[in-house]
Formats: C-alpha cells, sequence, structure tokens
C-alpha cells in the first residue's frame, strides 16, 4: 500500500493514488500543522495558535481534540492507521509517518542530497526530482497568519533550489532548454542579479549576444531608478567578460575539471610569540589525531573554540598552534577573519566565507551557487578526506562559523572569538578553550621578549610593575612594549609613571584603532543592545570589587531576568568574569573602559540614580543583617531607600554573617561613594550598620575608616545624635588599635556634645567607652570612675541591656584592683540581666569576666568552666574578636591546672586567629607564652591546690577582655 502526504500544493492524503477526504478547511489545517514538524511533538498552544491566530475561540483546545480524533477515523478507514499516527503527547501531539512519505520533507531531503553531492551530474538529477514534488502552491486553500508564513518560507526553499537547479543546469550546457524557464523568472523577479546573471549567460551561449547586453542594460536601469544602485560585482563582471568575449564563457566541455589546488591561506606566525604553554598543550590534545578505524575517533573535524576577551590573545595562540602544525595538514589550510568585532562593524558573510575557500580550493569562481546551503555543501565535499586546517579568526556567531566546517575528521578547525557560541559546543561538540590572562611569569617573557632580557632584568621592580598594572593584559603589555621598544632611550619607570598617572588614556591610540585598548574593547559592544551596553557601563561604576545578581538589579533597575540576561551577555562575550555564588567582576582596564562608557554616553543623573540605587541596596541590607547580628541594639530612622531598590531579606544568623563576610568590601566601597556624592545619612548609617560586624570580625582599621567619614557626615545632619554616636564610635575605634590620645579626645568631644544637648543615653554609653579607654592605657582607678558613672546614668533609663553592660564593666575593673568581692556581684547581677534579655554576646562578656576573676582568686576549674561557655557563645554568634581573646584567657586556668596539653591548644589556636585579624601585638604575646609553656620542667606540670578567694598573686596578669 502506498501512502503519500501532501502539502506542496492542496493538502491531501494519497492511498494508492486515491484521494482520502480529509473534510473542512480547519480539520485539514490542523494536518497541516502535524505534517509540517512530522514525528516532532507540536504543543497544544502552538496548535491551536496556529489555527486561529490570536483570536481562538473559548473551546478551542476541545476543538483541536475533535478535529484529531476525526482525522484518526479517517486514518483508520482509509486502512493506513499504522502507516500514519497521530498520537497525544505531554503537552501537545504528533504525527508519526516515514518522511519519504510526505512531499515536503522529501523535497528538503533530496535538495540536502544535492547540495552535499560533489558530482554535478546526480546532484543535478536531485534537485530536479525535488521541482517535480511540487504541485502549485504550497498549502492551497488554507489561510491563516500561520499558513501565510510557512507558505512564505516555502517558496523561498523553492526559489533557491530551483536556484541551484538552475546553475547545474547551466554548467551541464542546457542553456537553450532553459531560456524560457529563466525569462519568466526574470520577469517576476525582476531585481535579482543572480537570475539575471543566469539569463545573461544563457542568452550569450545561446548566440544571442544583443539580448544579454540589453538584458543587463535594462537591469543597470531599473536598479538605478526604483533603488539608485549598480549592479552587484559579479553581475558586472559577467558583462565585461561578455563583451571581451571571454573564451571561459562557453559551454565548459563534459567532463573538464581543474586540476587540485592546495590552499596556503595561513598569515604569518606571530613574532616573538611567548607563553600559553598550558594552552598549546590542550590543543594539542584536542586535535590529536589518531590512525583511521581506532576507538573513539570522532565522526566529523574536531573544533577548538579559543574564547576570550579582546587583546587576550586569541589570534596570536591559534596561529603559533598552526604554524607548530603544518606538518600534519599537507593539503592545505585555509584561513578567514570573520571580522565579528573588528573597526569596520560589518561581519563577514558565511556565503562570502565558503566562496572564498571554494576559489583557494580551485573551483572556477562563475561555477559557484548562489545559495549559502549549496556552497558548503560543495566545500565539504572537496575537503572531504582531505587533512586540511581551518582557522576561523574572530567570530561573533554560530552562523558564520557552521557553513565553514567540514564534515570530514581528517580535518581539524580552529575558531576563534569573543562570544562563547554555546550552541557549537552544545550541537557540533566543539571543544570550549577560554583564554586567561597572562601569568605574572608569562607576561614579563612577553616584555622581556619585545625589550631584551637586558633591559627588563636593569629595570625589574618598574618590570613588575608594568605587569600588575596590566594586570596580565596581552594586549596592553604589547602596547608599553611597543612604546617603550620603539622610545629606547625613555625609562621604562615613566611608561609606568604615565600608566599609573592615565589609565586606560595611556593605552589608546588615536590614528590606528587596533593599536588601541579602548578601540578594540568598544568592538564588543557593538552587538549588545542599548540596555546591555548600559548595563555593561553602569557596571564599571558600581562600587566594591565585585558584583552580584541582587545588586546589580538594583544598580541597573532592571527586573531579575533582564538583568540576568545582561549579565550573562556580557559573560559570554568575556566583559564579565563569573565566580563561584553568583559573583561577576570586571578585569581593571574593562572596568575603566566600562567607567569611562558610563561618563561618555550615559547622563549624569543616571548614573546618580543607579548609585542611590545600589548605596541602598548595600546599606539597608547590612542594615537588616546587623539587626538579625543585634537585635537589641537601640532603634535608629533612616529616609526609605531610593524607588527600583531592592534589599535583601537576611532570614537568620548565619545568612547575616555570611552575606556581611562576602559584601564587606562592597560597603567599604559604598559608603565611600556616598560620602563622595554628598549622601550624609547613607554615608553615617552604613558605619552604623557595620559596627556588629566589624567588632565581632575584628575589622579594627575598618572601623575606625568607616567612622571617620560618618564624623564628616554628621556634620551635615540635624540629629546632634549622630555626631555624638559618631565621636565615641571613632573614639573607640582609635583605643582598639592604641591611639589612645586620639581615643580620649574624640571621646571627650562626644561626652561634651551629649551633655550640651542633655542627651543621659549617649552620655552613658560615652563613659562606658572612656572606661574602656582609660583602661586600655593600665589607669583602672579612672577606668573604674567612668564606668561607675555609666552605670549611675543607665539606671535611669529603663535600658536593662546597657545596664548589664555597666555592670559589667564595673565588675571588671573592680576585679583588676583586687575587689574580687564586689566584682563578683556586679558581674554576676549582669549575667542575669544579659540572660533574662537574650543577650548572647552580653551573657559571654559576662561569663569571661566571671572565669577572669574565678581564675585571680584560684578557683581554676570554675574559670575554665566559665570561659569555655563564653567562647561557645562567641563562636555561635561569629564573634571572632572577643572569641580569641577567650581563648587566649582559657590558656591560663589550664596551665596552673597543670593541663599543658589543653593551654597549648587554645593558645595556638588564639595565636592563628591574631595572626589572621592582623593583631601582631597580641600574637607576639601569645607566642611567648607558647615557648614559656614548653620551657616549663616536667616535674612542675601538675594540678595546682585550689585557691582560698585570696588574690593568687603568682598568676600571671592575663591579656584583658574587652569593653
Amino acid at each position: 500500500m502506498r501512502v503519500e502526504l501532501r502539502v506542496l500544493g492542496e493538502v491531501e492524503l494519497l492511498v494508492d493514488g486515491t484521494r482520502v477526504d480529509l473534510g473542512h478547511a480547519r480539520q485539514r489545517c490542523v494536518l497541516a500543522v502535524l505534517v509540517a514538524q512530522a514525528n516532532q511533538v507540536v504543543a497544544t498552544d502552538q496548535v491551536v495558535d496556529r489555527i486561529w491566530g490570536g483570536h481562538p475561540p473559548s473551546r478551542a483546545r476541545q476543538l483541536v481534540s475533535n478535529y484529531l480524533s476525526v482525522l484518526r477515523h479517517l486514518l483508520a478507514a482509509g486502512g493506513v492507521a499504522d502507516e500514519v499516527v497521530i498520537r497525544r503527547r505531554a503537552g501537545g501531539y504528533v504525527l508519526l509517518v516515514d518522511p519519504d512519505r510526505v512531499d515536503l520533507h522529501r523535497f528538503r531531503s533530496l535538495v540536502a542530497a544535492a547540495r552535499a553531492d560533489p558530482d554535478r551530474t546526480s546532484a543535478l538529477e536531485s534537485l530536479e526530482r525535488a521541482a517535480g514534488v511540487w504541485r502549485g502552491e504550497a498549502l492551497t486553500g488554507l489561510d491563516t497568519p500561520w499558513i501565510a508564513a510557512v507558505r512564505q518560507g516555502l517558496e523561498r526553499e523553492r526559489f533557491a533550489a530551483d536556484t541551484d537547479r538552475l546553475d547545474l543546469a547551466l554548467r551541464a550546457g542546457r542553456h537553450a532548454a532553459l531560456l524560457p524557464e529563466l525569462t519568466a523568472r526574470a520577469a517576476a523577479h525582476p531585481l535579482d542579479e543572480h537570475l539575471a546573471a543566469q539569463l545573461t549567460l544563457a542568452l550569450y551561449r545561446a548566440g544571442r549576444q544583443a539580448d544579454a547586453l540589453d538584458h543587463y542594460r535594462r537591469l543597470r536601469r531599473r536598479l538605478a531608478d526604483e533603488l539608485g544602485a549598480d549592479p552587484g560585482p559579479d553581475l558586472r563582471h559577467l558583462h565585461q567578460r561578455i563583451l571581451a568575449a571571454d573564451p571561459a564563457l562557453a559551454v565548459p566541455a563534459a567532463g573538464a575539471r581543474r586540476p587540485p589546488v592546495t590552499p596556503r591561506q595561513l598569515p604569518a606566525a606571530p613574532a616573538l610569540f611567548t607563553g600559553r604553554t598550558a594552552e598549546l598543550a590542550e590543543l594539542d590534545r584536542a586535535l590529536a589525531t589518531p590512525d583511521e578505524g581506532s576507538p573513539g575517533r570522532p565522526a566529523t573535524a574536531v573544533v577548538p573554540v579559543i574564547a576570550g576577551a579582546g587583546g587576550i590573545g586569541k589570534t596570536w595562540l591559534a596561529l603559533a598552534w598552526a604554524h607548530r602544525n603544518l606538518h600534519r595538514f599537507p593539503d592545505g589550510q585555509l584561513f578567514v577573519d570573520l571580522h565579528g568585532f573588528s573597526p569596520t562593524g560589518r561581519p563577514t558573510e558565511p556565503a562570502d566565507a565558503v566562496r572564498g575557500f571554494l576559489t583557494a580550493l580551485g573551483v572556477d569562481p562563475d561555477a559557484l551557487p548562489a545559495d549559502v546551503d549549496a556552497l558548503a555543501a560543495s566545500y565539504r565535499g572537496l575537503v572531504a578526506g582531505r587533512r586540511v586546517l581551518v582557522v576561523l579568526d574572530n567570530a561573533a556567531t554560530v552562523e558564520q562559523v557552521v557553513p565553514l566546517l567540514p564534515g570530514s575528521a581528517t580535518c581539524a578547525v580552529l575558531v576563534t572569538g569573543r562570544a562563547r557560541l554555546a550552541s557549537l559546543v552544545d550541537r557540533h561538540g566543539a571543544h570550549h578553550l577560554p583564554l586567561a590572562l597572562l601569568t605574572r611569569a608569562e607576561a614579563r617573557a612577553l616584555l622581556a621578549a619585545r625589550l631584551g632580557d637586558r633591559r627588563v632584568d636593569r629595570e625589574s621592580e618598574v618590570t613588575d610593575e608594568l605587569v600588575e598594572l596590566c594586570g596580565g593584559h596581552p594586549l596592553a603589555l604589547a602596547m608599553i612594549a611597543r612604546h617603550a621598544a620603539t622610545r629606547p632611550s625613555i625609562p621604562l619607570a615613566e611608561s609606568a609613571a604615565e600608566l599609573r598617572r592615565l589609565g586606560l588614556e595611556a593605552l589608546d591610540h588615536d590614528s590606528d584603532p587596533a593599536a588601541s585598548l579602548p578601540a578594540v574593547l568598544s568592538w564588543s559592544l557593538r552587538r549588545f543592545t542599548d540596555e546591555q551596553r548600559t548595563v555593561f557601563a553602569l557596571l564599571g561604576t558600581a562600587p566594591g570589587p565585585d558584583i552580584d545578581l541582587p545588586a546589580a538589579m538594583s544598580l541597573t533597575g532592571l527586573p531579575e531576568a533582564r538583568a540576568r540576561k545582561a549579565l550573562r551577555a556580557l559573560d559570554d562575550h568575556f566583559l564579565l568574569d563569573r565566580h563561584p555564588h553568583g559573583r561577576y567582576s570586571m578585569h581593571d582596564l574593562v572596568r575603566a573602559y566600562a567607567t569611562t562608557t558610563a561618563h561618555d554616553h550615559l547622563s549624569e543623573p543616571v548614573r546618580r540614580a543607579a548609585l542611590e540605587r545600589v548605596v541602598d541596596f548595600y546599606r539597608y541590607t547590612a542594615d537588616t543583617a546587623d539587626l538579625v547580628l543585634q537585635p537589641l541594639r537601640p532603634p535608629a530612622r533612616f529616609d526609605p531607600p531610593v524607588p527600583g531598590t531592592h534589599p535583601l531579606p537576611v532570614p537568620d544568623h548565619e545568612t547575616a554573617l555570611a552575606w556581611l563576610d562576602t559584601h564587606h568590601a562592597h560597603l567599604l566601597a559604598a559608603q565611600r561613594t556616598a560620602a563622595a556624592h554628598g549622601r550624609h545619612e547613607a554615608a553615617w548609617h552604613l558605619a552604623w550598620a557595620l559596627t556588629t560586624f566589624h567588632l565581632r570580625r575584628g575589622h579594627r582599621h575598618d572601623e575606625l575608616a568607616v567612622w571617620r567619614a560618618a564624623v564628616d557626615a554628621a556634620g551635615h545632619l540635624a540629629d546632634p545624635a549622630a555626631l555624638i554616636h559618631a565621636l565615641r564610635r571613632l573614639g573607640h575605634a582609635h583605643a582598639e588599635i592604641g591611639r589612645h590620645e586620639e581615643a580620649i579626645a574624640h571621646l571627650h568631644h562626644a561626652l561634651a556634645v551629649a551633655e550640651h544637648h542633655h542627651d543621659p543615653g549617649q552620655q552613658a554609653r560615652t563613659h562606658h567607652a572612656l572606661a574602656w579607654a582609660w583602661e586600655e592605657r593600665e589607669d583602672n582607678r579612672r577606668a573604674l570612675a567612668h564606668a561607675g558613672r555609666a552605670l549611675a546614668l543607665c539606671r535611669g533609663l529603663d535600658q536593662p541591656v546597657w545596664e548589664a553592660d555597666a555592670l559589667n564593666a564595673v565588675g571588671w575593673h573592680e576585679a583588676h584592683l583586687g575587689e574580687y568581692a564586689a566584682a563578683r556581684d556586679h558581674c554576676e547581677t549582669a549575667l542575669v540581666l544579659h540572660r533574662e534579655h537574650d543577650d548572647p554576646d552580653g551573657v559571654a562578656d559576662a561569663l569571661d569576666s566571671l572565669g577572669f576573676i574565678d581564675h585571680r582568686t584560684g578557683h581554676h576549674d570554675r574559670a575554665v568552666d566559665r570561659y569555655q561557655q563564653a567562647l561557645a557563645l562567641y563562636r555561635s554568634v561569629g564573634n571572632t574578636a572577643e572569641a580569641v581573646d577567650t581563648l587566649d584567657n582559657l590558656g591560663h586556668p589550664h596551665a596552673a591546672l597543670g593541663h599543658h596539653d589543653r593551654a597549648r591548644a587554645v593558645w595556638r589556636e588564639a595565636l592563628d586567629l591574631y595572626r589572621q585579624l592582623g593583631r601582631d601585638t597580641d600574637a607576639e604575646r601569645v607566642g611567648k607564652q607558647l615557648d614559656d609553656l614548653d620551657a616549663t620542667p616536667e616535674w612542675s606540670r601538675r594540678p595546682e591546690p585550689v585557691a582560698t578567694g585570696l588574690p593568687a598573686t603568682a598568676v600571671p596578669d592575663d591579656r584583658l577582655p574587652r569593653s
């Protein structure tokens, strides 16, 4: 039984030549939808849209189901239910049929076979059979927007196939038989130059030179009148050859072939190529050529894609590898610059590139087909079985590359480009080779190769600085080397100074775009949308070393999907580097270009609004995180974030610490940005939001920096409490790093302002800070006096947590003056209050103080227990700065009990943490404690007797805890 489905004419089902009635037009339209995508699932919504367009009836999905049920019944009645099967699949329907039984798919198969066939005779036969499949206008009698679009697409396919068929028939000498068809086609398509060339050539070969020249003149006049253009170079060249009676235009002799050609198109190898050892080895592995028939041999050419930013050295690497491996490709090397990213901004068309390859392979330019698929098929046929290297340089899109891929595993292809060409990897198994910046050693070697070892060694430190300033960017280094090599009398130090001063401007070149890094970078932006270019520019202005998606959303004001798409586009073109956990960064030189782009192409209000949004994103997310870390902090009121800001929720303590750890550098940069733009409340707010984190993580110098900025900002704010608080925190920060005079001065300034404004709360906290500052100066009497004053003020404020802090401070200073009984009472009262108000930091502080008191009074076991409880609490809230001091303190009662291994363990941990925190003095002291412990005689390592509660004068004076 012969079954045939036909859509290249009316929609028909034929069984043994007899038509089956398929019902009304809409039912035939449903069948056409499934036939067009035979053996592929078509979603139900797509079927509905293709039948009714944008106005489906309410029961559209049910109607589709009904039509398909009728069609199934018709297939069964015709006895072909096993040959043509309509099935319901997840989300849609599929028509299962042998493609050869569908005229559309048979047509496409014949055309594809012809284009892949190197034998022109059999290719022409296939195209003639393909032409015979058509019975008229496709999908005759049906009319929907989708049908119209499909019909137009099929007409274009038919036209291209007929063009190829006529080309082959002309080459076969059938010009006389073709004249009627060519004349009719030329009348229907009067501006088609390729068709005009076919008719002109046929007329000339038929002995009608005058008609051929007349047709050319008429076309030239029509092009000028209607389009204001002249004929293209191919048609003009044919005209000149006819005028010259070129013998090559005569009908080619049967079986005539041009001699084979071995192309040698590679440009010269890059001079003074250095480094890239790992990448060259990777290319060797990727392009290894196993013996024919060996296991694992690929069925098609291997395609490494060397991808990276502009100026990173992709072409250098490709050419260096190619020239080192010429012996492997005796049948030739093909090279094309696809101009994906170039000064002209016009990428090479795939058809033009294939024509160039075919010409290099010896094909007569006049014998080339017009259609890119036919060109590609001829190209693949010519290189099949030959050992040819193909280098496709500077590709922008997969569409540029695919027609240039050989179909033979004997060939190898190297592709370079600034885009990742993802679908080339997905669909063609390309090997992605991202090209990174040069290592320090490679960068230095590049300069040495250009300038000579003697000059580089003579100015070694300056060379290292140039490498650092260029960030390992090959083009930047090459530009510096070129400048230095052409001016040998100018010291490298001047180049370094110029690069430091001018930045990216020093790498610009007005007259030669290829020698200008800004120009090279600008070519990468041409393929982007306006939105993507704006995102690129704004990222250059963003505070901090890198950015993630949430921050980018606020910076750009874009919703998540659009921001993510823009970041992905920039990452795909190597203008951004993606790191783990969704972070994106820019090379310093790329970022400098982005910043310049922002100032040159974005208005000041746009830039300012973006910075306001991202600063508010950071400060309000930090504020939320700070509230999670310190829920008992006093409230503060700030203006709401600017519109378009999307601060993150911070659900728990672990998330808060992790976010602050990750974004610490961004928060510091955000404060600097806020201060530079006069956003004084934001600058103050960021210092406020960071303090708890700074104290817990031990960021002493950063704490000093943010409160210096906050004091400046507070001078512009109306609330005097902002200035008092900033001065107090600044004084505390000075005391933390041992700047005692500055600490006392700022704290007394804060106290004076608090007293002037009758603010007892600020007075209490400032006295508390003064107590700690005087303790740092080892004046415990003054410290106790300020602590007592703080306690008295707190008792009148209804601030139980502050009162507990003050009680603990009084007890701590009393303990250092030997007043242990009073100290214990105050600290135990503080402990109770902190526990009542669920303040883990405060509980830990009180336990640490009680541990100190117990140790100093000889209760070493109890001291160990107190310290261990405090340590666990500090660790639970991420308070590294306090935890390390408690570790230090814990070692002393362990040592007093003769538990030297335990003492050694906690002191070693404390030593490592002090070093990580940059507290060198403390690290040195703990190191000495460890040395003294190791020097203790073995016989003395035994538990000490429990003391009576009197001062243990033999116990060393421990490191003092914090305020």
